[in-house]
């Protein structure tokens, strides 16, 4: 199954980064790239292990996902339970460890490490469209964590998180 990963150190504890990449509504998309909007199923009102939320993706792909995992502030995890033709599977997984601060200064810093996999179909074309969605799904994902370590450094995103603990 093909993996795709990025990777980034952000100038904020692991707590406070987990606590980023958790935020939802108009400060999620002040740093998620990835989304056009996305909210919790079944009555969820906050993510948890087994919770279910519907994203729709910025191309306008839609798609069903649950938690499989969630154990702030280290990882979280996901998979996809409906979603695009293209994908047979989908899941993904959020790690947070802390990390060396890259300015020096001291400050608490994070190593944020994102890993995707999936599966296409249909399997006659899975090869050649695996290659394809690999390249695609890896740009996407580098562009994700990248707005995610802005959001990092963001004010508005950091007092919204603050506010939330």
């Amino acid at each position: 199954m093909p993996v795709v990963e990025s990777r980034c150190v952000v100038p904020v504890d692991p707590a406070t980064a987990f606590a980023v990449s958790q935020t939802t509504g108009d400060v999620r998309l002040r740093w998620d790239p990835f989304i056009r909007r996305q909210r919790f199923l079944d009555g969820a009102e906050r993510p948890a292990k087994g919770v279910r939320t519907f994203t729709v993706h910025r191309l306008g792909f839609r798609m069903v996902s649950e938690y499989v995992s969630y154990k702030p502030p280290s990882n979280v995890g996901m998979k996809m339970t409906e979603g695009s033709w293209f994908f047979e599977r989908l899941g993904g997984g959020w790690r947070f460890s802390p990390a060396e601060d890259e300015s020096g200064d001291g400050r608490s810093a994070t190593l944020a490490v994102w890993r995707y996999n999936f599966a296409c179909r249909p399997k006659w074309l899975a090869p050649l469209a695996e290659r394809i969605g690999g390249a695609i799904l890896q740009r996407d994902i580098d562009r994700r964590i990248r707005g995610f370590a802005r959001g990092c450094e963001d004010q508005v995103v950091l007092a919204a998180v603050a506010a939330g603990r």
